[in-house]
């Protein structure tokens, strides 16, 4: 079985700073994709960050996160960190990593989630 270890949440100010990380435990063959999603109280879950492992590994943010969370991943570890800076109240949530990988050749992706962790700006 594959987990998804989290750590990084907290309580901070606005304008402040925190770092979301997130690795993938287990047997891994390959790794499509992987980053973070969060869901507000009273939202749906929403995409914040992802790498795609395909051609050029490329990365997408959410727009209202755009020039303030960066996404970077050390693939010999399997993990993902999230740099959150000028955080805005708005930006309360519960943070959930996602991996979307393969456990063996030839087998089908799944989506791995983590339990999340909560993210609270205060104003």
């Amino acid at each position: 079985q594959v987990q998804l270890v989290e750590s990084g949440g907290g309580l901070v100010q606005a304008g402040g700073s925190l770092r979301l990380s997130c690795a993938a435990v287990g047997i891994i063959h390959s790794v499509n994709a992987m980053g973070w999603y969060r869901q507000a109280p009273g939202n749906e879950r929403e995409l914040v960050a992802l790498i795609t492992s395909g051609s050029g590994s490329s990365a997408n943010y959410a727009d209202s996160v755009k020039g303030r969370f960066t996404l970077s991943r050390d693939s010999a570890k399997n993990t993902v960190y999230l740099q959150m800076n000028n955080l805005k109240p708005e930006d309360t949530a519960v943070y959930y990593c996602n991996a979307n990988l393969r456990r063996f050749f030839n087998s089908r992706a799944y989506d791995f989630w983590g339990q999340g962790t909560q993210v609270t700006v205060s104003s």
